[in-house]
């Protein structure tokens, strides 16, 4: 049994397609699936049959695909034991984190990681919570939120590792009445215009919960990603809006209020796949960014 078949097979379970395959390995379709046919004709099974204009995983398949998560962690725990044979880990290590998390958390950590040897490829990307795990099939470490709890949705197949518990503040304009009261509850809040962010950004559900704790809804003006557009868009005078505590740098014209009697505390996690998540510089990158959020955290 050929380790690189396990693997084609894995990658094809996780990314539904050849032509998506053959992208990610930087081969050609048909190469794709000549070793797909190659591995059939070793094993003595059907792996792959037709579906549409596509393939799709056989039974057989789908049984190879999930035992190549076994054996690639197998293979990584023993690359893990040769590295502290060796004294410590070196490698590079491929990130792709929330853009608010990443500024409060990776520069630390990669300072602290070149000093051993250790070289971090980083990627910013912001997007839905749930579109977080689907993206460690390209990265060693995915750093993601939720709202709802430690499993950012989607997450659930995959080592997991929270990395900072994060307050949401209501920004306000200075000057507005709400910028007086040191608290703010969902009764101050939920007749005011907000900036909100996009249907499925786990900020939205901070809002949701403000409308089920007073019975009314909420009005959103806007819908914004970026964070440094939403402070501009209070200062404006658009609306409130809800800004991270430990990323938010002091901006003039915002006032900063914590929100109570509704969850506006965020999870920021580390996700890997299990076979990556053994890797020796994968677990002393997380381990660096976990120390980095205790601090930030304070």
């Amino acid at each position: 049994m050929d380790v690189r078949h396990l693997r084609l097979l894995r990658e094809l379970a996780e990314r539904g397609s050849v032509t998506a395959v053959a992208a990610a390995t930087h081969r050609t379709g048909s190469a794709v699936s000549q070793q797909l046919r190659t591995a059939e004709r070793d094993l003595g099974v059907r792996l792959v049959e037709p579906a549409g204009r596509g393939l799709r995983l056989t039974d057989a398949g789908r049984l190879l695909a999930e035992a190549a998560l076994d054996v690639e962690a197998a293979l990584a725990r023993v690359e893990a034991r040769l590295d502290d044979f060796r004294g410590r880990p070196t490698g590079r290590v491929r990130v792709a984190a929330l853009t608010s998390a990443a500024e409060v958390l990776v520069p630390g950590a990669m300072s602290a990681l070149s000093a051993d040897g250790i070289e971090v490829e980083l990627t910013d990307t912001d997007v839905s919570e749930s579109d977080y795990a689907g993206l460690v099939a390209d990265h060693d470490v995915v750093i993601g939120h939720s709202l709802l709890g430690p499993v950012p949705q989607g997450a659930e197949h995959l080592v997991r590792t929270v990395l900072l518990r994060e307050p949401l503040d209501v920004a306000v304009p200075t000057g507005h009445p709400l910028a007086a009261k040191d608290v703010l509850r969902p009764r101050d809040v939920v007749d005011e215009t907000w900036v909100g962010v996009p249907d499925g950004y786990p900020f939205a559900t901070v809002l949701e919960s403000v409308e089920r704790a007073t019975g009314r809804s909420v009005a959103v003006a806007q819908r914004i990603r970026d964070n440094r557009i939403a402070e501009a868009l209070v200062v404006a005078g658009t609306g409130l809006a809800l800004l991270p505590r430990f990323t938010t740098r002091p901006r003039e014209g915002v006032v900063p209020r914590p929100l109570r009697g509704v969850n506006a505390r965020r999870w920021v996690v580390a996700m890997s796949r299990p076979d990556r998540a053994e890797r020796a510089v994968v677990r002393r990158t997380v381990a660096a960014l976990r120390e980095t959020g205790r601090r930030a955290s304070g």
